[in-house]
């Protein structure tokens, strides 16, 4: 009788097959003898490169999903300070004393229900107001300079701007309210704006995220094709075969987002860290006044965990799609 054996890489797929498709008999062989290969390997090139462009579009979603966080909550905190502040200009009137129109006025704004105080500026104060543009050691009293009151508000919603308004123009001499109004809607406009870039920048890393995925997938398959064709033609289900890049690819994509968000995360850390320590100098005083301390908080440290797991779900899905396309399009 002739002995017929099968070409060695027929007899690899085979093998391997057997392992895949008969978990009886896998389960046997682990008992008594070598497991067999997944149809996938657990590490390859093409794997750890995956995971690594997964790492880095985690780390971008969520260093982009800080940075909105951080200029939203600090557009939130500027909003809430102007609210709480009004400003009233006295303007000089040819044979009206101004300083005493100024007062008129503060008390005319501190008589207001909502309203916790009322401040004229001193003339120091306003020569400081100056000094960028005029330079320092002005003489304030031969310069017809408006008085200012500063008006702190203890309910914004309290007070009546339009009744203030209107006792201001009929008490005093060259009074003006200005309650901030244009200054709220820029920053209500810009926080706006950077959201609705932050999610467009979130949304192009999914998509670039997704099309990593499915070049991995089809790179995959095109590798262990004659594996994937033989277990499909033998009657293996494209469930399983499906289940299995799945899983490979679950886990890439959980490990990946897990380590670039952990990278974000990290990153935030340190720099809450350095402008907290140079919060007394000038440049930290900017940071600060502009973006807080870089500090996102517990809802942001969440939402970077939220998006790793989010990739790693996305990744498992794209997989599987496509593994199902290809199997459909070989039928």
């Amino acid at each position: 009788m002739t002995d017929r054996t099968l070409p060695s890489p027929r007899s690899g797929i085979l093998n391997r097959m057997i392992g895949v498709i008969l978990p009886s008999r896998r389960r046997a062989s682990r008992a008594a003898g070598p497991v067999s290969a997944p149809i996938v390997p657990a590490q390859s090139i093409a794997g750890r490169s995956l995971m690594i462009v997964i790492a880095i579009m985690s780390f971008l979603a969520c260093l982009t999903l800080g940075a909105v966080s951080l200029v939203r909550d600090a557009s939130l905190a500027w909003q809430d300070d102007i609210v709480r502040e009004i400003t009233i200009q006295v303007r000089p009137v040819d044979g009206f004393d101004t300083k005493a129109e100024a007062a008129k006025a503060s008390a005319i704004a501190a008589s207001m229900p909502g309203v916790a105080s009322a401040r004229a500026l001193e003339d120091w104060e306003n020569a400081k107001l100056l000094e960028p543009w005029l330079g320092s050691g002005l003489d304030m009293t031969d310069l017809p300079i408006p008085h200012l009151i500063v008006v702190e508000l203890a309910d914004p919603d309290a007070v009546d701007l339009v009744t203030l308004a209107a006792r201001l123009e009929m008490g005093v001499k060259g009074a003006s309210l200005d309650d901030h109004r244009s200054w709220t809607d820029r920053l209500k406009t810009m926080a706006n704006a950077t959201v609705i870039i932050g999610v467009s920048i979130l949304g192009l890393v999914f998509v670039a995220t997704v099309l990593s995925v499915i070049f991995a997938t089809r790179g995959a398959m095109a590798s262990n094709r004659d594996i994937v064709s033989v277990l499909h033609y033998v009657g293996a289900e494209a469930s399983f075969i499906a289940r299995e890049f799945q899983r490979h690819f679950l886990f890439l994509g959980l490990k990946g987002g897990l380590i670039g968000a952990s990278g974000a995360a990290a990153l935030f850390a340190i720099l809450s860290f350095f402008i907290g320590q140079s919060i007394a100098t000038p440049e930290g005083d900017q940071v600060s006044a502009l973006f807080g301390r870089f500090a996102i908080g517990p809802t942001g440290y969440l939402g970077a965990l939220v998006i790793a797991l989010l990739i790693g779900v996305m990744t498992a899905i794209t997989s599987r799609l496509t593994v199902y396309r290809h199997l459909a399009s070989i039928e």
